[in-house]
């Protein structure tokens, strides 16, 4: 799973950005650290059952950011093109 996001050719980080790209369906992959909090992810797990996107957790938020080659905590990330 590390590989496959930081492999990736565009990915988006954040809550609105992430959010953003479910809307317009550029979603191909969706990871969310589980220890996010309920009401940061909440809208974005509810727009991946709307789209019929499954996503995939990872451990931590710091975990999550490393994965995809920041040095801050992120909640949610995905992959809009491999």
């Amino acid at each position: 799973m590390d590989d496959l996001i930081k492999n990736a050719r565009r990915k988006v980080v954040g809550t609105k950005q992430t959010i953003k790209a479910l809307e317009n369906g550029e979603v191909v992959h969706i990871f969310i650290a589980r220890d996010a909090e309920e009401k940061i992810i909440r809208p974005v797990l509810a727009l991946c059952e709307s789209f019929a996107v499954e996503p995939q957790y990872v451990d931590t938020m710091v975990q999550l950011g490393k994965m995809c080659g920041i040095k801050v905590k992120a909640a949610v990330a995905a992959i809009t093109e491999e």
